[in-house]
């Protein structure tokens, strides 16, 4: 098993507060002879008609050195988390899970703002001091 990241138990506190359910602590997605683990399995009743909302979460602390080399990480995870959702668990919506003081420098840049709209179209923004969700994305 893989070490958590540092916010991982931030997120699934944020989580639980915004009225989530953690359901898989982490998920397991199966391709073939892989496995893969994302952080954070989580499902909220959105009404009695429309039944069950699904989502996966990936915990990203984007604490390095080099801002670039966090979100080059990011982006394959969230591709290749994606793809496979959409094959074993297509109800299942991918987040990845940013925390605000990341979100502030690199995501407002040129380069983040391209990926942003290219790639990680789904982005929780997350308290690391409060433990709130701040934004979900869209």
């Amino acid at each position: 098993m893989p070490a958590l990241d540092r916010y991982h138990d931030t997120v699934a506190d944020a989580l639980r507060k915004d009225g989530w359910t953690i359901t898989h602590n982490p998920l397991r997605l199966t391709m073939g002879e892989r496995n893969l683990l994302v952080d954070l399995g989580a499902e909220r009743l959105i009404g009695a008609e429309k039944g069950v909302r699904k989502i996966a979460v990936e915990v990203k602390t984007f604490g390095s050195p080099s801002p670039v080399a966090d979100l080059e990480k990011a982006i394959g995870q969230f591709v290749l988390y994606a793809d496979v959702l959409a094959e074993v668990e297509p109800e299942r919506e991918l987040y990845l899970a940013v925390p605000e003081e990341a979100f502030q420098t690199i995501f407002t840049e040129p380069i983040g703002l391209m990926v942003l709209q290219r790639h990680l179209r789904r982005v929780l923004r997350f308290s690391s001091t409060q433990s709130e969700v701040v934004q979900w994305m869209p």
